[in-house]
């Protein structure tokens, strides 16, 4: 699987693209701005867009879905709780004093345990509440790899004082999903540095006494 990952917006919010080169075939994980950028990387790579994921309904991880999809083709797939976010879309840009993005709802919803992503390279959706009611992780398992959203950085976690937020949901949800997984599981987060399972079980200060 090729991947690459890169900030985009005034956020600098990880944008993922996970491609199958041999197979012709993308995915891409919360393209919340820079929509031409993205596009340009897909027509180099030689693949066709076949999914758009969005890790939570913040304006900095979905703000350019929807162009996106309409230059592609692709579905969008967010979890469905949050789409009271999502309606949110202008006071989000508001916080930010932005122009407001065009939404539209999801194409499919991305529940607990749902399959996505490219033909070889399947990932797992892990629901994850707690920075959002509707944020999701993506596992490949084969891979050893965790596409991690806002639910975990390295040496911190989600923030939980926006809307929805929730301080006791987002420790379970670390807990329970995501401390599990092996250590070895490189965590891509949804801004700043890549870390590891591990090292985040080991080090992460909002963690090791939760």
């Amino acid at each position: 699987m090729h991947l690459e990952t890169f900030p985009v917006g005034l956020l600098q919010c990880n944008c993922t693209i996970a491609a199958d080169t041999a197979r012709g075939e993308a995915i891409v994980i919360d393209p919340g701005d820079e929509i031409a950028h993205i596009v340009d990387r897909l027509a180099a790579l030689r693949v066709t867009l076949r999914q758009i994921i969005v890790t939570h309904a913040h304006i900095d991880h979905v703000g350019g879905a929807l162009q996106l999809k309409r230059l592609t083709g692709a579905p969008i797939l967010m979890h469905e709780d949050d789409l009271p976010l999502l309606r949110m879309m202008d006071v989000q840009a508001g916080w930010l004093g932005v122009e407001t993005p065009q939404t539209a709802p999801p194409d499919e919803s991305l529940h607990e345990s749902k399959i996505v992503g490219l033909t070889q390279f399947p990932a797992t959706v892990l629901h994850t509440p707690g920075h959002t009611p509707g944020s999701v992780c993506l596992h490949f398992a084969p891979e050893k790899l965790l596409i991690a959203g806002d639910t975990l950085f390295a040496g911190s976690i989600g923030r939980t004082d926006l809307p929805g937020g929730d301080g006791r949901k987002i420790l379970e949800s670390i807990h329970g999903k995501l401390m599990h997984l092996p250590a070895e599981t490189r965590v891509i987060a949804g801004h700043g540095s890549a870390t590891t399972i591990g090292e985040e079980k080991s080090q992460n200060p909002f963690l090791r006494f939760a």
